[in-house]
């Protein structure tokens, strides 16, 4: 056989192999799972929100729990206030659809400490009211209630490991023992929630988003996503910690409605 031909012949076998790892690769990224262990939303939320910066990059979830009201995490507004500026509303593409509004003011509750636990909830005022139909705020979940996560979070378990999906990812998961969360915890105000097997859960970009319980055929909400629940920065390896929504029920109900008077709480308008 001439070197030409064995030439020709072992890149031919060079270009099959590089085609099969790319095959590979393409599909392991095809099934790789989302949130840490969810999967594409099988429906529409039209209450689901993402909280965007001015370039419309996705920076966390939301709520929308009045017409011109979002509910959030407080470490999203307290440490991004200049970076969140807009909201889509009721699309489960971060990038398109839904209504897209700007935010006018943010209020973080009173108790929120950025080095303890409790409080880390707030409230986003949209610049206009949307259309879109709010969630109803749930009452106090039992332990092993069944519940569902929502974000566009990391789909990767480590701090910039790689982008958020643009589709929106539900996981089904429990609310579990106090215990199951080791980090600092505060259990009348703040949800333990995990899953059956414990390696799936929130990550980076899920912040603020909203943990739901269905109930009489609508959905009631029930959590806000704020951190994970061993102080691990590696996603998915303990359950997650949502602060609970009932347990502030009172106070987003007197904040979001019509001004009669100033309370503690901390409103930051955007400038």
């Amino acid at each position: 056989m001439s070197p030409m031909r064995r030439g020709a012949r072992t890149v031919g076998v060079l270009t099959a192999v590089v085609a099969l790892l790319v095959t590979g690769v393409q599909q392991a990224a095809a099934v790789r799972p989302a949130i840490i262990g969810g999967v594409d939303a099988d429906q529409e939320y039209p209450f689901m929100v993402s909280l965007q910066s001015s370039s419309g990059m996705h920076r966390c979830g939301g709520s929308l729990v009045a017409p011109a009201w979002v509910v959030t995490a407080a470490h999203c507004v307290r440490t991004r206030t200049r970076l969140i500026t807009t909201a889509r509303i009721g699309s489960t593409d971060h990038t398109e659809g839904g209504e897209q509004v700007e935010v006018a003011e943010t209020v973080t509750h009173p108790d929120y400490d950025p080095k303890g636990a409790g409080g880390d909830l707030a409230l986003v005022r949209l610049a206009t009211p949307v259309r879109a139909e709010p969630i109803t705020l749930g009452t106090a979940p039992v332990m092993g209630s069944e519940t569902r996560l929502l974000g566009w979070g990391q789909t990767c378990p480590t701090e910039g490991c790689g982008p958020g999906p643009r589709v929106l990812q539900q996981l089904d998961a429990l609310v579990v023992e106090a215990t199951g969360c080791t980090a600092e915890f505060a259990a009348e105000v703040e949800l333990c929630t995990g899953t059956a097997e414990g390696d799936a859960g929130t990550c980076y970009g899920d912040s603020g988003g909203p943990q739901v319980a269905r109930v009489e055929e609508r959905w009631e909400l029930l959590g806000a996503s704020s951190r994970p629940g061993n102080g691990d920065r590696t996603c998915a390896t303990a359950p997650s910690i949502y602060t609970s929504v009932p347990a502030y029920a009172e106070w987003i109900t007197e904040r979001i409605a019509p001004p009669s008077g100033e309370d503690d709480a901390v409103a930051q308008p955007l400038e």
